[in-house]
């Protein structure tokens, strides 16, 4: 039988059984001997905290291989949550315009939102992420990474350090006039917003009227100056 990569509890359970069962049925087997070898092989497919949460099932407690699938994916549920966490970290990618040192940070950011997602999938995320056509730095930096096969968040960060941010990062602004003009929107934008949101913290709705000979009408928000 062609071999099934093995479980670990790191991926979608659904997709595990998926793969099993069509390996299985790829072997020519009499239907009454597919049932027999679904269940007498699964356990060969395991490793790590699949394969101790398969040797501890009650001895006669699975009747079917349906049976068996039913409890695995209960058990095993969780990892569909882990593949998510996975999805979401690779979807962080360094932007056509983006400095490489601003992609740095807002990967760091971006990552420590994220519940606790493994070291070396922040590397390879990271790396993969990078954007060779936005200047040499992220080129220089990827080759780096991938000639020396960093495998943690702190590696890479320290190869940044080390051998990227002081040599090829220092340019305020991309060379290409769009790019410049990207990033001066980018940084005005940033300035309007923190001037905005340093003025203090804005009460409720207030409407102050006046009458007689000089009437008026005042609309306004006000400042909570505490």
């Amino acid at each position: 039988m062609t071999e099934v990569p093995k479980y670990d509890r790191m991926s979608d359970p659904q997709e595990h059984i998926t793969t099993y069962t069509t390996v299985v049925n790829g072997n020519d087997l009499a239907p009454h001997e597919i049932e027999f070898v679904l269940l007498k092989k699964f356990g060969e497919t395991l490793t790590r905290g699949a394969l101790t949460w398969y040797s501890l099932l009650s001895e006669h407690s699975i009747d079917s291989f349906e049976m068996l699938v039913d409890s695995f994916i209960k058990a095993h549920v969780g990892s569909r949550k882990v593949q998510a966490r996975k999805a979401d970290i690779f979807r962080i990618a360094q932007g056509e315009y983006e400095l490489l040192r601003e992609y740095v940070t807002r990967f760091q950011k971006e990552r420590v939102l994220l519940p606790a997602v493994p070291d070396e999938w922040a590397a390879e995320a990271f790396t993969k992420g990078l954007n060779p056509r936005s200047s040499d730095a992220p080129r220089k930096l990827k080759e780096s990474l991938l000639e020396f096969q960093e495998t943690t968040w702190e590696e890479v960060h320290n190869r940044y350090e080390s051998k990227i941010r002081i040599k090829d990062d220092q340019v305020g602004f991309p060379s290409s006039t769009k790019g410049r003009e990207k990033n001066k929107e980018k940084m005005k934008y940033d300035i309007d917003t923190y001037r905005r949101t340093s003025r203090g913290r804005f009460l409720p709705y207030e409407r102050t009227e006046g009458r007689g000979r000089n009437f008026r009408t005042t609309d306004r928000f006000t400042v909570d100056k505490k």
